[in-house]
């Protein structure tokens, strides 16, 4: 089931890179293991694939420490908001942080890369949907955001959207993309299951598939 899923996954993100004119391999598939089994993410896991997302630090840090003693290579990005209370533990167990959102957060990750002489690659995100009960920095802040990230020496790489549910996603995806240029940034994390070929087309560096590869959620 598994293996099946991310071969159909991996097959639609290289035929979406071809569409674009992008390299092949020039996206890369987050695969969201979030509240998935683990015989679920094993399989995935032999079948090759080693860059997971989660949502929660501390669920993460219970799967994946076991797992990656287990699996050489796996990186894990995270996707779900950040607590401040939480940061230390997810810049020990994360290698990438989607969901940079306010000044106070730039402000502790900062000095705790300091402590650690390292850093996780970091995304601003950025709320394009102006949704109030949503993550991310309006789009009139991620500038400034910006800004303030590479003053601290954050190794800030790019922004991350989730567009609105049933909009169209493409004007959110462009949205991010123009914040990005004008900042000088290349990574793009967006698209997920059913909008990713979109997401690829309009510049995605980085899109983060759950369903179309576990399976839905049990």
């Amino acid at each position: 089931m598994n293996m099946q899923g991310l071969e159909a996954i991996l097959a639609r993100l290289r035929a979406a890179e071809a569409a674009a004119g992008r390299a092949p391999g020039s996206v890369t598939l987050v695969a969201v293991s979030k509240v998935q089994p683990e015989e679920r993410v094993r399989a995935v896991l032999l079948a090759g694939q080693r860059v997971f997302g989660e949502n929660r630090v501390q669920e993460a840090q219970g799967r994946w420490t076991p797992l990656r003693s287990e699996f050489e290579g796996v990186r894990l990005h995270l996707i779900g908001p950040l607590q401040t209370n939480k940061a230390r533990a997810a810049v020990e167990l994360f290698d990438a942080i989607h969901t940079l959102d306010r000044p106070r957060l730039a402000e502790t990750l900062a000095r705790l890369a300091q402590e650690r002489g390292a850093s996780p690659e970091v995304f601003a995100q950025v709320n394009t949907g102006r949704e109030p009960q949503k993550a991310g920095c309006l789009p009139e802040d991620a500038d400034a955001l910006v800004a303030q990230a590479r003053s601290l020496d954050l190794p800030l790489v790019g922004l991350m959207c989730i567009p609105p549910e049933g909009e169209d996603p493409v004007p959110h995806f462009r949205l991010l993309r123009e914040i990005a240029e004008r900042n000088g940034l290349s990574g793009l994390s967006m698209g997920m299951s059913g909008d990713f070929e979109a997401a690829v087309a309009e510049g995605a560096t980085h899109v983060r598939v759950g369903s179309a590869i576990f399976g839905e959620r049990t």
